[in-house]
């Protein structure tokens, strides 16, 4: 087999996605679910409750533990019936949307996962919104089908009428919520019933039936089900391949990923339905196809996975040719070659030594002291890949370090979470570099740059609060004036962009109003 059919065929087998949703809607017990089915681990840790919980396995940051969310994003890679499942797992809490906006620029497609109970919810809203801008298809499962929740056609409905996505079940819960015993296959007209396991450790069995033997066995609630699944028939709700790549339909699945029912269902879907890697638009409007020579996209910096390394890891998405340990490509932002020898996969805070990857794929490059997010590689031929935006800061605070004499970690530190993206930092004359500014989309990114201080680099800080909510970008005409103002102050960021802080949107009007030379231009933000 030459080159070029063996890097189609692991092109085809590949599919990268991303789990979106809002706090609390079971993500990372559906990460964990995933890796279940796929035999990665031999049983669930997900504990529920505050007493006892066991962190799940994409969760590795001592904050995580503690609280039970997930704040970082994370890499998992297995295989299910031969092909090659990329899940970039992405931050759980709001706080760290910026975070799960880069993540979104490396995967082809995406699991929106709803809590049956509570249905849409803000930030569910916000990164569905980012992902039809990016033209990300997206897979719809109703999560806690074992919880008492809504009924199956108002949450279609409800999805429906916010976002403009029209849910397409495959498989209809048999049994309310709060009692779910199976599924409807809406395909074959079959019926697949769960059975629990103890506190949902291993994989659920599953019994397959015909029709007729469902309605033996399940009597009313099967009926309502089939009644209900030929109701979004008669409505045109059955899938529909070309319309769901195009962003119109969800393909949707009813689950519980914390007895691990509807998880089989939802790895098919994915490799059934789900859209292979594809070709990216360079900067110049040229497009890298996927059997072009090498390319990568760096959409995460992480650092601090490993307390005995202190390593830092820069996550690339293969965008076109085949990579090989080892081989030299050239980094597009500064032209300078860069050695891929120390190459990983990730799954967790465990890693194993990558020797070959294709595009779809996502390979961790340790030591990558000279790549930040947003960062293009490449081989051969030159291109360089659109920058990854950033969001529009909404809280500022001041850092200090508690001690003087720990001054040049504290800046090596500043510098390290910087690039990474953990928060931006800003900088003026009037303030110096011992007391750089913060800015973050929420305030929980503050309390992960304050542990990773101390935990990372052994520098305790502390946090002062600033009297500023909006941020806009300036130019150097208008720094002067800018200063002059009450509520204003001008920065500079790591990229050489002016930010001028302003105190709230009163105080912006009013400087519009009175001075409409001066440059306050909005922050790109996550649809722009």
């Amino acid at each position: 087999m030459s080159t070029a059919d063996t890097l189609a065929r692991e092109v085809a087998r590949r599919r990268t996605f991303a789990i979106i949703s809002h706090p609390d809607a079971g993500k990372s017990t559906m990460t964990e679910a995933l890796a279940l089915h796929a035999r990665m681990i031999s049983e669930a840790g997900a504990i529920h409750g505050k007493a006892g919980r066991k962190s799940t396995v994409s969760d590795w940051m001592e904050m995580e533990k503690a609280r039970g969310i997930s704040v970082s994003s994370t890499a998992l890679q297995f295989n299910y019936e031969g092909n090659v499942i990329n899940l970039v797992d992405t931050p759980g809490h709001s706080d760290f949307s910026e975070d799960t906006y880069r993540v979104l620029t490396a995967v082809d497609a995406a699991v929106m996962l709803i809590d049956a109970a509570k249905g849409l919810e803000p930030q569910t809203l916000k990164l569905f919104q980012v992902c039809r801008h990016r033209g990300i298809p997206v897979i719809t499962v109703i999560n806690k089908w074992d919880r008492p929740g809504r009924t199956p056609l108002e949450l279609i409905d409800e999805i429906g009428e916010r976002i403009g996505l029209t849910p397409t079940p495959l498989f209809f819960p048999v049994g309310i919520a709060g009692d779910f015993r199976g599924v409807l296959d809406r395909r074959t007209g079959d019926y697949i019933r769960f059975t629990r396991t103890a506190g949902g450790a291993t994989i659920a069995p599953e019994e397959f039936l015909s029709a007729e033997a469902a309605a033996d066995r399940e009597g009313e609630e099967w009926t309502t089900a089939v009644e209900e699944s030929a109701l979004l028939s008669e409505m045109g709700q059955d899938h529909d391949q070309e319309m769901f790549l195009a962003g119109e339909t969800s393909p949707m699945i009813f689950a519980s990923a914390m007895l691990n029912f509807g998880v089989r269902q939802l790895l098919e879907t994915l490799v059934e339905l789900a859209p292979p890697p594809a070709g990216r638009e360079s900067v110049d409007k040229a497009e890298r196809e996927v059997t072009d020579p090498f390319s990568a996209v760096v959409f995460k910096v992480q650092a601090g996975m490993d307390s005995s390394h202190r390593d830092r890891l820069a996550y690339m998405r293969i965008v076109s040719g085949e990579f090989e340990r080892g081989m030299v490509v050239t980094h597009a932002q500064t032209g300078k070659p860069f050695a891929t020898k120390y190459a990983q996969a990730v799954f967790g805070r465990e890693r194993s030594t990558v020797d070959t990857a294709y595009p779809g794929d996502v390979v961790g490059l340790v030591n990558a002291m000279a790549l930040a997010p947003g960062d293009t590689l490449y081989t051969e031929t030159k291109v360089q890949f659109p920058p990854i935006p950033s969001f529009a800061p909404e809280h500022f605070a001041m850092l200090r370090a508690q001690s003087a004499g720990k001054y040049k970690q504290f800046r090596k530190a500043m510098d390290q979470l910087d690039s990474e993206g953990v928060v931006q930092v800003l900088r003026n004359d009037i303030r110096g570099d011992a007391a750089p500014v913060l800015a973050a989309v929420g305030p929980m990114q503050f309390e992960v740059v304050t542990a990773r201080m101390m935990t990372e680099f052994g520098v305790e800080t502390s946090l002062e609060g600033l009297g500023y909510s909006l941020a806009r970008r300036t130019d150097a005409d208008s720094v002067d004036e800018l200063n002059r103002q009450r509520g204003v102050e001008v920065f500079t960021r790591s990229d050489g962009a002016l930010l001028a802080l302003i105190s709230d949107k009163w105080r912006l009007q009013y400087i519009v109003k009175e001075h409409p030379t001066l440059t306050l231009e909005p922050l790109v933000a996550t649809a722009d």
